[in-house]
């Protein structure tokens, strides 16, 4: 009796549990990885399982979700190849990675030398989260100028993030892995602006790439994740810590998220374009005293972009002029009708957040600088963009 002749068999309940799991179809091969969601995964037999469940520490095989799943594997080879990268690891989003990359590699007794021109957020879990574990972290200024004065004996990490967070200081990479790496320490960059198209950082000599996937890999601003890319030295650390902490995404957000990939590079190329000429307007208005992106000329670091960086993306934050007050460039804000408000970006659309650069850095004294905003810009026509900040500066000149 043939196992189709056994199933016709078995209970009506039994044959809805059993079949259908194995689909067989004559055809060519999709060209995105399909969707492979699982918690419980089997095996033929109990030697299989012991072998693979021995292997796992080490190699990548498809033995429980928490470990991943194939959908997720495929987007770790993605992401190694944009970082050049050993090996990826998936998190449920951008700060996710931060944390394990900095429980993955320090310890009580460590110090941390971490860049004042961070993520926010990354700040607060240095200062509030490793304090308690005796885990002690010290900011350096934003272009890395004074990193080597303070390294100390228990320096086990520099944690930079280039260009830098709000107004996109640029640090000198090379330079820093030398400083870490004759002090034997890792040196670990946030590199999500650069979204491994324009910037590697495991190139410039870094030891660990961290990204938020949630921004330019995605693209859509509908997906939440994180990755953390590292060389072959780096690699086995993260990957127990991550497993033992049972870090892992879904199939579904890795699959939105390896799609976004496929179009980076073209959407990229426009976010550029329509910033440049974002940035060229705003540098000819009257009430704007500074804009702050490292394509620029006039940037800080400028000569450093050139050198390390294939590009710019659609980010840019400008400074209005001193008279203008806070009350004003929320009214200047407020006025917009293309820019949505909200504090993320990398998707499609153009945003606009405020700035509070004296409460986000502690190395660099801010406190007399006018008012910042950051802006997105999107794949909109340019043209539009221009207008609708061109209006918004007039609605505050009439009052």
């Amino acid at each position: 009796m043939n196992r189709k002749d056994i199933m016709l068999q078995r209970q009506l309940q039994t044959r809805m549990v059993q079949t259908g799991k194995a689909p067989v179809y004559e055809g060519g091969s999709p060209v995105n990885p399909p969707v492979v969601r699982a918690s419980t995964v089997v095996f033929d037999n109990v030697a299989q399982q012991r072998d693979l469940r021995a292997r796992r520490s080490g190699e990548r095989v498809f033995t429980y979700g928490a470990r991943g799943n194939p959908t997720g594997f495929a987007l770790e080879d993605a992401v190694s190849e944009l970082e050049g990268a050993y090996r990826t690891r998936l998190f449920p989003t951008g700060l996710a990675a931060i944390a394990m990359t900095l429980l993955s590699y320090l310890k009580p007794g460590d110090h941390l030398l971490m860049s004042d021109a961070v993520y926010e957020p990354a700040r607060k879990l240095a200062e509030s989260f490793l304090a308690p574990y005796r885990i002690r972290c010290t900011f350096f200024a934003a272009d890395g100028s004074d990193v080597e004065g303070k390294i100390e004996p228990a320096t086990r990490m520099i944690y930079a993030e280039c260009p830098g967070s709000l107004v996109y200081e640029m640090c000198d990479l090379p330079r820093l892995a030398d400083i870490a790496h004759r002090h034997d320490a890792l040196l670990v960059c946030d590199n999500t602006w650069g979204s491994g198209c324009q910037y590697r950082p495991l190139a410039l000599g870094a030891d660990v790439s961290v990204m938020a996937a949630t921004k330019y890999l995605s693209g859509h601003s509908d997906v939440m994740m994180g990755t953390v890319a590292t060389t072959e030295a780096a690699w086995p650390a993260l990957s127990a810590r991550s497993d033992a902490f049972g870090m892992t995404v879904s199939p579904d957000d890795a699959y939105l998220v390896l799609r976004g990939i496929r179009s980076l590079a073209a959407r990229l190329a426009m976010h550029e374009q329509h910033a440049l000429r974002v940035a060229g307007y705003l540098q000819s208005c009257p009430d704007v005293r500074a804009v702050f992106c490292p394509a620029l000329p006039e940037h800080p670091g400028h000569d450093i972009w050139k050198r390390d960086c294939t590009g710019t993306n659609g980010l840019l934050s400008f400074e209005f002029q001193p008279q203008v007050t806070r009350e004003a460039a929320d009214q200047w804000i407020d006025s917009l009708e293309l820019f949505g408000l909200g504090a993320s970006w990398g998707g499609y659309e153009s945003l606009v957040t405020p700035a509070d650069l004296p409460s986000a850095r502690s190395v660099t004294d801010w406190s007399g600088h006018g008012c910042i905003v950051r802006l997105h810009i999107g794949l909109e026509s340019p043209d539009d963009l221009i207008a609708d900040l061109g209006q918004a500066f007039d609605a505050i000149s009439r009052d």
